[in-house]
């Protein structure tokens, strides 16, 4: 009987002190990282990996979108918009059963480990059934989705999502929203259903879905009774309407207001973000919590660009997501989270600091750090103690063979469109192979045959 592989060699692999030569990876049975070998001689057996790299995390997903993705790009008789998108997933939401969200999070979740990421915070808001009425276990669509995490190897944080109002200033629910309905209590139930759930893959969380969606004081009760350390997501500022909504509602900005009324710390991750003054922009840094930036669902979404140069000025923590799935590709989403800044500033090389002008490498290194810390799992390093999640470049591709590891990083993220990941290890076993999944024929399969039911609706 073969011995498990608990070790890889590695000629340069990505630290987090940057690229390093001639590492051996070593891990345990439980999918710990236990040693990292530092100058290192390969043996005669060893295959030599030349650039391998921590998995990312995408630190906002919300899975049952996938589905969706593509069949929303035609234009309507008047002006189109994230609200009328909006209208469009709502509908879309309501025909979703529990097995065939997992047939999709699976499809999703196959798709993103072989781009790179390695972990998903996903943000889950879909808990009831159509009617309106929680199924017998009021986790059942969590676990659903936990469980496609766990057959693909995907690492995962499962967020339940407390959605109580239609707007501001508490408006009840719309009717097409009676799938997310939740209050602080049954979100701790759900939390609590979850528990057994929890291991070295998986992790639970919250998510107060936004401002208008939950009160300030649902919010502070539903984060008191959490336990400790766990990670608290919530939807800020997307959009200029909602920004104006919640002045009118309360005399503040999204930002000022969950600052205001909470106590904002490290656990605390604040997707998009995207319409921040400069005194929130210091807020959200200051509070060391993580700004999840979404661009290729910003972009599709017409949701406007973050304020990225005054925030690594101030040096604030961010991360990426891949939030309605219009992509799946870490690649894309660094590569137009800078070139969305280039538009904007007209300028080029927009995500550097003084230490680092590579702006690849920079961005890199933010993501997998804001990433890791949003999930609240120990992933996105290269470390003892932290989970053997990473990833292999494929060094006979003719954008990398050759290559300076110094320019690896900006030839992976802004050279073409060829995934350029080859291997992928989740607690150290691996998942993915040649750019294949283990399991991507039954997946695929599964998925088309989910698919064919529900445009049948």
């Amino acid at each position: 009987m073969s011995t498990p592989q608990q070790s890889i060699y590695a000629k340069n692999a990505l630290l987090p002190s940057g690229w390093t030569s001639n590492v051996r990876l070593h891990w345990n049975a439980d999918g710990d990282f236990t040693q990292i070998e530092l100058n290192a001689v390969a043996t005669a057996y060893e295959v030599q990996h030349s650039f391998v790299s921590p998995g990312m995390t995408n630190l906002h997903s919300h899975a049952f979108q996938r589905a969706m993705a593509g069949m929303t790009e035609i234009a309507g008789e008047g002006p189109d918009s994230f609200w009328t998108w909006r209208d469009l997933m709502y509908r879309y939401a309501l025909a979703i059963s529990p097995e065939q969200m997992q047939a999709i999070a699976a499809q999703l979740y196959s798709e993103c480990l072989r781009h790179g990421y390695t972990s998903v915070c996903e943000f889950h808001y879909v808990h009831r059934a159509p009617n309106g009425e929680f199924y017998a276990d009021i986790a059942e669509t969590s676990k659903q989705v936990v469980a496609a995490a766990n057959n693909t190897g995907m690492g995962i944080t499962m967020l339940p999502v407390l959605y109580s109002f239609a707007d501001f200033k508490q408006l009840p629910l719309r009717e097409d929203q009676r799938r997310f309905n939740t209050n602080v209590d049954q979100i701790l139930q759900i939390i609590q259903a979850l528990e057994t759930q929890r291991n070295v893959q998986v992790e639970v969380g919250v998510a107060p879905h936004s401002l208008r969606a939950a009160s300030t004081d649902q919010i502070r009760e539903l984060v008191a009774a959490l336990p400790s350390a766990r990670p608290i997501h919530i939807h800020i500022a997307e959009q200029m309407r909602e920004v104006n909504a919640c002045v009118a509602a309360t005399g503040m900005r999204p930002v000022e207001l969950l600052f205001d009324t909470q106590t904002v710390d490290e656990r605390w991750c604040l997707v998009h973000a995207t319409h921040l003054n400069q005194q929130e922009v210091a807020s959200m840094a200051a509070s060391q919590s993580v700004a999840g930036i979404c661009t290729s669902t910003e972009g599709n979404l017409g949701d406007g660009f973050f304020e990225l140069p005054d925030y690594i000025a101030a040096q604030g923590r961010f991360g990426i997501g891949t939030d309605s799935h219009a992509s799946q590709s870490v690649v894309e989403e660094i590569r137009w989270l800078e070139y969305g800044q280039r538009l904007k500033a007209q300028g080029r090389n927009i995500a550097s600091v003084k230490g680092q002008r590579r702006v690849a490498d920079f961005l890199w290194q933010q993501c997998l750090h804001g990433g890791a810390q949003a999930s609240g799992r120990k992933v996105g390093q290269l470390q003892t103690n932290c989970r053997a999640d990473f990833i292999i470049f494929d060094d006979q591709h003719p954008n990398l063979q050759g290559l300076d590891v110094a320019d690896v990083l900006s030839s992976v993220v802004f050279t073409g469109n060829d995934n350029l990941i080859r291997d992928v290890y989740v607690g150290g076993q691996q998942v993915v192979a040649a750019g294949r999944h283990r399991d991507q024929t039954q997946i695929n399969a599964d998925y088309v045959q989910c698919m064919r039911q529900l445009r049948q609706l």
